[in-house]
């Protein structure tokens, strides 16, 4: 008598699409240095498909998870994980892998990890076309809603003021107040009146999987990141990135805030909970192994910054613009000034909270200094 063989599991290192691993920097890529076209769908392992879509500017290009999932009425679907932003190549990379990768599937949930434009930019749009519910933390769908609803001629006092406390000087200021305010609302399509709220400890039912979520906070207020225990896959948008840094930056919304030291809190919280062997699927750069180590080399990193940030203070007071070259391997320009104010004016306010800075106010301008 014959004796039925189970099928053998499917290979969670991904070795069976026959890619030679990469190692680089305590990291393992499985899929070494593949990466799907604009437009193409890779099946990653069942269940689980892998496209891109593209960004200007150095990012290049953001990931977007397919995962197989049912219609209520019991038909095969699929849900989309970052929709990436609302401009023309995004909007024709996904009508070409609807017609050429899904088989003529359709969609059955927008989940969308944190409000950012290149991960909400497409969600309306999709969830229009397919009539699917947009799955979002509240505090990031408010945040996406708000934003897309603040578009004005003017810039408001509330940012000038804030580009003046950085340092900016009064003729970049002026260039800044020409273009208008709300180039947020021009990369992100009108979203649902309405969402399906996703909070820490939820779990997510997708096709055959349960996805639990795990909320973390600096790059966002309450960036969510989804967690296949079963499969030991982790779909992490921004929140762990293999080679770049997220920006942590302070928000015009909360000017008083310390996502530096949420971030922080983040990095701990993470690499306690999390099984170090997870599949990381990150919003940038290639699926990867290595969390724990990651997440150690963020930390470094951060708290390097501030012991320079902090040894420089107590040589002579500076300015937030003055803390660029500290923090930055490039010059910053006038394109990414706002990011680069933002991410320093982080730094500078972790110093504060934890004791090892304050600032003085000269002309509407701070000047910080050690403690």
């Amino acid at each position: 008598m014959d004796v039925p063989t189970k099928s053998p599991a499917y290979d969670a290192t991904l070795a069976d699409h026959g890619f030679e691993p990469i190692e680089a920097e305590g990291l393992t890529y499985p899929l070494g240095a593949f990466e799907p076209k604009y437009g193409e769908y890779f099946e990653l392992m069942p269940g689980i498909g892998w496209t891109r879509t593209p960004v200007p500017g150095p990012l290049g290009h953001i990931n977007n998870w397919v995962l197989d999932d049912v219609h209520p009425d019991g038909s095969p679907g699929f849900a989309i994980v970052d929709t990436g932003l609302f401009m023309p190549a995004v909007i024709e990379a996904w009508k070409t892998l609807f017609k050429t990768g899904l088989n003529g599937k359709t969609a059955t949930k927008i989940v969308v990890t944190h409000f950012h434009p290149d991960h909400v930019g497409c969600a309306g749009w999709l969830a229009n076309r397919f009539k699917a519910p947009v799955h979002m933390n509240r505090t990031e769908w408010l945040l996406a809603r708000m934003l897309t609803a603040d578009v004005s001629e003017d810039v408001p006092q509330e940012a000038i003021d804030e580009w003046r406390f950085a340092g900016w000087d009064e003729a970049l200021i002026k260039e800044k107040c020409e273009g208008g305010w709300g180039r947020f609302a021009r990369a992100v399509s009108r979203l649902p009146t309405g969402h399906i709220r996703m909070d820490e400890g939820d779990s997510l039912t997708i096709g055959a999987n349960d996805w639990r979520v795990m909320i973390g906070r600096g790059h966002t207020p309450e960036h969510a990141c989804l967690i296949d225990d079963a499969s030991h896959v982790m779909i992490s948008g921004d929140q762990i990135l293999p080679r770049i840094t997220s920006n942590i930056s302070v928000m015009l919304s909360e000017p008083t805030a310390d996502p530096l030291g949420e971030w922080l809190d983040s990095i701990d919280r993470f690499r306690a909970e999390i099984d170090p062997n997870l599949l990381v699927l990150p919003a940038h750069g290639r699926p990867f192994k290595g969390a724990h180590q990651r997440l150690d080399t963020l930390a470094l990193r951060h708290n390097e910054a501030l012991d320079d940030l902090a040894d420089a203070l107590a040589r002579e007071p500076m300015r937030v613009v003055d803390s660029f070259p500290l923090l930055f391997s490039r010059p910053i320009g006038n394109d990414v000034i706002g990011m680069a104010t933002g991410e320093a004016m982080a730094t500078l306010r972790h110093l504060e909270y934890t004791g090892r800075a304050t600032h003085d106010m000269k002309d509407g301008t701070a000047w910080y200094s050690a403690v």
